[in-house]
């Protein structure tokens, strides 16, 4: 195992404060290291909290600023954060109009969310994202997981709450931002978790897992190694199914990296993606290309579209300033 470490029981510490000292303009560290939180908390404004394990990054941390979310919380790597810091960083970080809380589809996120929620005595509610169209079920989750359309829901809700939009109407929005986001990806090879020391699964010189999760979960199957333009007709015609979107409507098209994959295979996915996607009819009127919602340093990539009305689309246009998205400011 080659990795830029000092000792494996430190990784997420050591990152986290790199992390907070990189960006210390746009955050800060709560303490114990158990949430990361937007500097400049606005009074009387939703509060936005999500987290996951570590190794996904620049999700979540990355998105924590303005226009996106107010609270980060990191669990060790592929491991869900503890409820103690989603409660605290709820308490830290709500300012009277309530939290929202953005979670993906796996078991320990839900159900430790779940548990932070029953214990936080101010106004709450929950979007849980499932747009992973791959699977149905999985080691880690009943029903389809959550994947780089997080990052879709995190920013078009971020704007809306920004803006003043109370907690009933971002919970609505979120939970339509989620139904119109589908998304599935492809693994050509596996990444390694630093505490096992070794890859999570066995890929072939010629082989790619069709369908992968972003913890190296098995996919729809292992397939032969194809062309580029082959991938993106078996994922995005996935996603297509799933939408059932009309000829004309109007996409937000991610290529999201896993980790490994360089700007040069991410761009030349970009390019298949859109030629199924304009034989389907479909318009696709904004981009968003490259490492989002890793999976440490596995090579491959996911596509997510989001069938979006010019109300969405302009929330996704609104000004953001995180660590990892920086517009229109």
């Amino acid at each position: 195992m080659k990795k830029l470490i000092n000792h494996v029981d430190d990784v997420l510490a050591e990152s986290l404060d790199g992390f907070a000292a990189a960006h210390a303009d746009i955050v800060s560290m709560g303490e114990g290291r158990l949430f990361v939180q937007r500097r400049g908390l606005r009074k009387g404004k939703v509060a936005l909290i999500s987290g996951g394990g570590s190794g996904h990054e620049p999700l979540h941390a990355g998105f924590v600023g303005h226009g996106m979310l107010d609270a980060a919380c990191p669990g060790h790597v592929f491991t869900s954060p503890t409820p103690d810091q989603m409660l605290a960083a709820a308490e830290a970080v709500e300012t009277g109009a309530g939290v929202l809380f953005i979670v993906k589809n796996y078991s320990g996120d839900l159900m430790n969310f779940q548990m932070a929620a029953d214990l936080l005595d101010r106004e709450h509610a929950t979007v849980i994202v499932n747009d992973d169209v791959a699977v149905e079920n999985s080691t880690y989750t009943s029903g389809r997981r959550g994947v780089a359309g997080t990052l879709i829901v995190e920013k078009i809700v971020g704007a809306a709450a920004e803006r003043g939009d109370n907690l009933a109407v971002l919970h609505t929005l979120g939970e339509t931002v989620n139904k119109a986001t589908a998304s599935m990806g492809v693994a050509l090879t596996s990444c390694t978790v630093p505490a096992a020391g070794g890859p999570t699964f066995q890929l072939g010189e010629d082989e790619m897992e069709m369908g992968v999760g972003i913890h190296g979960e098995p996919g729809r199957r292992r397939v032969k190694l194809t062309s580029a333009d082959e991938i993106a007709v078996e994922l995005t015609g996935a996603i297509l199914k799933e939408l059932a979107p009309k000829r004309g409507q109007e996409v937000i098209l991610l290529v999201n990296g896993f980790g490994g994959t360089p700007s040069l295979e991410l761009y030349l996915m970009v390019h298949a993606a859109r030629k199924v996607l304009a034989a389907a009819g479909i318009n696709v009127v904004r981009h968003l290309t490259g490492p989002y919602v890793t999976s440490l340093e596995m090579a491959g990539c996911s596509i997510t579209v989001t069938a979006a009305d010019s109300a969405m689309l302009a929330l996704w246009d609104a000004p953001v300033h995180t660590a990892a998205l920086r517009w229109g400011m």
